[in-house]
């Protein structure tokens, strides 16, 4: 999926949202009400994309073709890409039943996708929603859906799809994908009131985007480049490396923080003063996406060729010079003081 159908998506969803101009007069509340309604429009956009993924993921197990196979693939990672947009909200409605590891368990270090997909595999049991529910994180969102569609070693396998019980498992957990993706556009909505009327979301919305940077930064790119850990290159410990999406997912993921975040940022900014400090990120922004590596391309070709590296350390150099921008230059003046992530782990 090329960057260009992607941010036309978002695009079209953006336009129906009431967006605020930045150099408007703002009150207390102008850039929450801003990041309120954007961040709708990210949470409605993975909801329709996730009811397009099951209903594809249906179709499919229906009548299974080998167009029917890729266009459930084209499917998930539609889907996918429209919650890496929104990925780095980690506060509200997204924490209640650890939606967001339902959305995607990741770092995955013991496979445990793999070994829950054998066990659920490994008799003729129904597989229901009250399973899925049942089974923890490791089983209900797009990891374990891409271990269907793309695992090389289980789709060569006598379970392969579209076997009748994988094809159930596959249904399921698409189905568990879009109820919660549904669920969650209606819980932030109802949230506004919440958000709105608590100051305290401003600094909040500010962290949530400094961690999400961060683990953009250190995890999904530092880690897999061998730039951090044991210091040997290992596409395994990226996101999404199944489907050769890391690179383009990491992309969705600037950008959601560009669309969703960076306008009500924006405003905040300017109304302290900052205006120059606030075009200084956009531009930071722009440059990290005009220098993505070719999305279209899996990671570990890059991490095994030397000179294919070289994009992926001037992406890596690009994104932390946005970290630093917005994590160290802006939270300083704006005084957000970074706090605990529950990604941060032990």
């Amino acid at each position: 999926m090329k960057r260009l159908t992607l941010t036309l998506c978002l695009a079209s969803t953006l336009a129906t949202a009431p967006l605020m101009a930045a150099s408007t007069k703002s009150t207390d509340t102008d850039y929450r009400t801003q990041w309120h309604s954007d961040i709708l429009t990210g949470y409605e956009s993975l909801s329709t994309q996730s009811q397009a993924l099951a209903e594809q993921a249906e179709t499919y197990c229906q009548s299974p073709t080998s167009e029917g196979l890729e266009k459930t693939k084209q499917a998930w990672l539609e889907a996918f890409l429209a919650w890496q947009q929104v990925r780095f909200v980690d506060f509200g409605p997204v924490e209640h039943g650890n939606r967001a590891w339902q959305f995607q368990f990741w770092p995955d270090p013991k496979n445990l996708v793999a070994r829950k997909a054998s066990y659920l595999l490994k008799d003729n049991a129904a597989i229901t929603p009250e399973a899925i529910n049942e089974s923890g994180v490791a089983v209900q969102g797009f990891p374990m859906a891409e271990y269907l569609l793309y695992d090389q070693t289980f789709n060569s396998s006598e379970r392969a799809l579209p076997v009748d019980h994988t094809c159930e498992l596959l249904v399921a957990v698409t189905r568990h994908i879009a109820g919660n993706g549904e669920t969650l556009a209606h819980d932030w909505n109802s949230f506004q009131s919440d958000y709105l009327g608590n100051d305290q979301y401003t600094d909040t919305t500010i962290r949530a985007a400094m961690a999400g940077l961060e683990i953009l930064e250190e995890r999904r790119l530092a880690t897999p480049m061998g730039l951090r850990g044991n210091g040997k290159r290992s596409v395994y410990s990226a996101d999404a490396w199944r489907s050769g999406a890391s690179l383009i997912a990491a992309d969705a993921s600037v950008q959601g923080l560009k669309n969703l975040f960076l306008p009500g940022f924006s405003i905040l900014l300017k109304e302290k003063g900052q205006a120059d400090l606030a075009e200084d990120i956009n531009q930071q922004f722009n440059e990290v996406l005009e220098n993505f590596p070719e999305l279209d391309r899996p990671m570990a070709p890059l991490l095994a060729d030397d000179n294919a590296f070289r994009s992926l350390q001037s992406l890596y150099i690009d994104v932390t010079q946005l970290t630093a921008l917005v994590n160290d230059r802006a939270a300083v003046e704006l005084g957000v003081v970074r706090g605990f992530n529950s990604s941060d782990g032990d």
